[in-house]
């Protein structure tokens, strides 16, 4: 796959092809499991308003996507009595599927305590 100054060079030597054709001479082709071709014009878009200058943001979203809403660090009790927490904010915390915590009440306060710090406090 062509990028860069290579990129826009390779664009500029076809002229006026079809846009497939210009996606499959700069390499920008990849095969499906059924042996089929496909050509990838988003990443070969994306690659030439790079080589462009125009950077889409990709380094200030840390590689996870696009952004979506942000957390508002609140929540409430479930019609079921439930009180849920979100993949978002167990994400945060790098906390993993089977992770334990004891559970802490206070007066009008949960504290979730990981099981392995309750016994160093």
């Amino acid at each position: 796959m062509l990028t860069g100054t290579e990129l826009l060079a390779k664009v500029k030597e076809l002229g006026d092809v079809s846009k497939s054709d210009l996606v499959r001479s700069c390499g920008y082709v990849s095969t499906k499991k059924d042996g089929a071709e496909r050509l990838n014009f988003t990443a070969f878009y994306e690659a030439l308003l790079e080589a462009k200058g125009m950077n889409l943001g990709a380094g200030s979203s840390g590689g996870k996507g696009r952004p979506g809403r942000s957390l508002s660090f609140v929540t409430k009790v479930q019609f079921s009595g439930n009180l849920l927490v979100g993949k978002a904010y167990t994400a945060q915390l790098g906390l993993q599927p089977g992770d334990e915590f004891e559970i802490k009440l206070g007066r009008k306060q949960i504290k979730l305590i990981p099981l392995g710090a309750a016994e160093e406090e």
